[in-house]
């Protein structure tokens, strides 16, 4: 194909054309310094007039919704009033209240101004209290759970009763009128009700506090083994816990197992 002459200086030199006609454009410019100084004032009054109307449009329309804003951020973290004023949370607030009161009420019945006693059964930990305050606590053992059964049919599991119970009875150097599966779990013939064979002393320790249907709070010969569920439902302490138990708690004292 023919290349038509001369085209392709026309079309590298078109930039060049126009570079050339812009420079001239200001050189003409500079050597009019009227019309230069025309030109800068304009450029600067038409960036101020910009500069002063953004400030404007701050002023009246962005600044109060900044300071509403903030003084918003600042009811809900430091007053919490819009949180009052909200229904649903006051009702809440009411209802959390009353259930507040009524435990409260609740937990006054059980836990007078007298002495009562706490007894874990799950960490086997004892908590004495004294106008409710907490005087000493301690470590226990309580039931292991185990199960005694005869080939005749008869069985029991030992484990200590959970619940609101009372001191029935307190006794000193207390001797222990075993029952029958205390015979039978060492393969011992089991003897009549008032046999003697059935008293067995120096075994519950100094103290014995009766709570009823032969459940005790006694101390124990095997100390080794407090902490742990090794009992056959009563609850066994150590000599000076035992001791501070029994001169605090009455006839009639509380005691919660759980």
């Amino acid at each position: 194909m023919e290349e038509i002459p001369g085209s392709e200086i026309h079309e590298s030199s078109f930039p060049e054309n126009s570079i050339s006609k812009f420079n001239s454009f200001l050189a003409r410019i500079k050597e009019n310094k009227r019309l230069f100084r025309i030109l800068i004032a304009s450029l600067w009054c038409i960036s101020s007039i910009a500069f002063v109307f953004l400030v404007f449009v701050f002023i009246l329309y962005l600044g109060p919704r900044f300071q509403e804003a903030a003084q918003g951020h600042k009811t809900k973290l430091v007053s919490g009033q819009e949180f009052k004023t909200d229904k649903n949370y006051t009702k809440q607030l009411s209802l959390l209240t009353k259930d507040v009161q009524r435990l409260s009420k609740k937990y006054s019945s059980y836990t007078s101004g007298q002495s009562y006693i706490v007894i874990n059964t799950t960490y086997n930990r004892f908590y004495l209290y004294n106008n409710k305050k907490l005087i000493r606590e301690g470590t226990c053992s309580t039931g292991s759970y185990k199960r005694l059964q005869t080939a005749e049919g008869r069985s029991w599991t030992f484990k200590t009763p959970r619940g609101k119970f009372s001191i029935q009875g307190k006794r000193t150097n207390p001797s222990w009128h075993k029952p029958d599966w205390a015979f039978i779990e060492e393969g011992l013939p089991v003897p009549p009700r008032d046999s003697p064979l059935r008293w067995e002393p120096y075994v519950l320790g100094d103290f014995a506090l009766d709570l009823g249907d032969s459940y005790m709070i006694h101390g124990t010969i095997y100390k080794r083994q407090l902490g742990m569920p090794v009992t056959h439902g009563c609850v066994r302490m150590n000599d000076e816990d035992l001791e501070v138990v029994f001169r605090t708690l009455n006839i009639g004292s509380k005691v919660y197992i759980y």
